[in-house]
């Protein structure tokens, strides 16, 4: 019994070698612009909003929920996670032909693996 716990150990100390599999409170911090300028758009113009995001921290970033403030707007997270180094992008949409306020200011919360988890980002522009 006793060998066989030390097979058992030795066989997972190895397959994990330079793996880089996730596990539950590995936070990383990552980089993101979080402003996207629309400029002025004509009313019913659809905005197409790329955020560029960065893992700058040593785990892989797991976008877990991107959620956009209202019903006019759309989002989308990466579907696998960010290594170390990489970048990937959250990419949003906004349509604008029901909105009645000149001035856009969308947020977008996105939920992952960092410190703070929480990050708020926000699409800006004008309505002619």
């Amino acid at each position: 019994m006793k060998k066989l716990i030390v097979l058992a150990s030795a066989v997972l100390f190895f397959a994990c070698g330079e793996d880089q599999s996730l596990e539950i409170g590995q936070k990383t911090s990552m980089k993101v612009e979080k402003v996207f300028e629309a400029g002025t758009v004509m009313k019913g113009e659809v905005i197409n909003a790329k955020f560029k995001v960065t893992n700058t921290g040593e785990y892989p970033l797991i976008i877990g929920e991107v959620t956009p403030s209202c019903s006019c707007t759309v989002a989308e997270e990466p579907e696998e996670p960010i290594q170390p180094g990489e970048s990937g992008e959250i990419i949003a949409q906004v349509k604008t032909d029901n909105l009645s306020a000149k001035n856009i200011q969308k947020m977008i919360t996105v939920m992952a693996n960092t410190e703070p988890n929480v990050t708020v980002l926000e699409i800006r522009g004008k309505i002619r």
